[in-house]
């Protein structure tokens, strides 16, 4: 069975486990990602990876795909749900929805709408449920392991959000974090995302220039580095989800975002926010005062990392 990756780094770590699941029931499995996560799913065992560069056109792409599959397991509308059908792919599953009607073959009906919130793995978990495979074992959910060291106490500061502005941290605060976690003796890092002149270029220039610093040049380049971290804090977006999927623990800031339902999965992670009327909104531009991120205090933020560091 073939499977389209998702194109967002964070829904492709949420459908990790489904993914795993899949293979655990021995059919044969290849995932279809587009050539930037290709590091990504090379993480996991048991699979096959076929990688298409980010101009690809449905038509190309189906010509290497064609008679090679005989079911494919469809997550979203994209270039890959294209060439899946132009490739003549007999059996085209995946879940139920509008903008998949034109793709699918065999739409799976899935959880009715209006039950509580549930973490977003439950999405990809549930088709495979409906379909009668077992989700339920741990080892679907285990970290990553690149055979790299991890270093002890270590803290890796990522204020950058590739999700917008308004998951990002003010930096003053950040600035009070970076230096108490330096007065405690903690070997600090820093990790900014390719956008310029973003919080993270900021932070290391409050703080004098002389810590570590990486600019990513994508997130597939920073899969080694998460992978030796002891702890990751991290604004709201993608690398946290990237971390806790190679085994780092994570501390998450969320804001407009709801970590009930998208938050890095694992008793050893922890999300912090300050709760206010207007969230979660899930805007990536905030229309009035960014207070889900002005009103988080420095303190809530020590005590989560102190917690998962033990530094009392």
């Amino acid at each position: 069975m073939l499977i389209t990756a998702p194109a967002r780094w964070d829904e492709a770590c949420f459908a990790v486990p489904a993914v795993r699941a899949l293979v655990a029931s021995g059919v044969g499995v290849g995932v279809l990602c587009a050539a930037a996560q290709r590091a990504f799913w090379a993480t996991l065992e048991g699979l096959t990876v076929l990688e298409f560069p980010a101009n690809a056109k449905p038509r190309v792409l189906a010509a290497g795909l064609a008679g090679r599959w005989q079911a494919a397991l469809v997550w979203e509308p994209g270039v890959a749900a294209d060439a899946c059908v132009r490739a003549g792919i007999a059996r085209r599953l995946g879940p139920n929805d509008r903008a998949l009607k034109k793709v699918l073959t065999h739409p799976v009906p899935l959880a009715a709408a209006g039950r509580p919130l549930e973490h977003r793995v439950r999405h990809y978990l549930a088709l495979l449920e409906t379909l009668g495979l077992e989700t339920a074992r741990a080892e679907f959910f285990a970290a990553a392991d690149l055979g790299l060291p991890r270093q002890a106490q270590s803290l890796l500061l990522c204020p950058d959000s590739d999700f917008g502005r308004s998951h990002e941290w003010p930096l003053e605060r950040w600035v009070e974090v970076a230096q108490a976690l330096l007065a405690a003796g903690l070997p600090l890092t820093i990790a900014g995302l390719p956008q310029a002149n973003g919080p993270a270029e900021k932070l290391l220039e409050r703080l004098g220039g002389a810590l570590p610093y990486f600019k990513l040049g994508s997130f597939a380049s920073a899969l080694p580095l998460l992978a030796a971290q002891s702890l990751v804090l991290a604004a709201d977006g993608s690398l946290p989800h990237l971390a806790a999927h190679l085994g780092a623990a994570c501390v998450t800031l969320f804001g407009p975002n709801d970590p009930v339902w998208k938050r890095p999965l694992g008793e050893r992670h922890a999300t912090v926010r300050r709760h206010v009327e207007c969230a979660p909104c899930f805007l990536a531009k905030c229309p009035l005062d960014r207070r889900c991120q002005n009103e988080l205090a420095v303190a809530q933020v020590l005590a989560a990392v102190r917690a998962r560091l033990t530094l009392g």
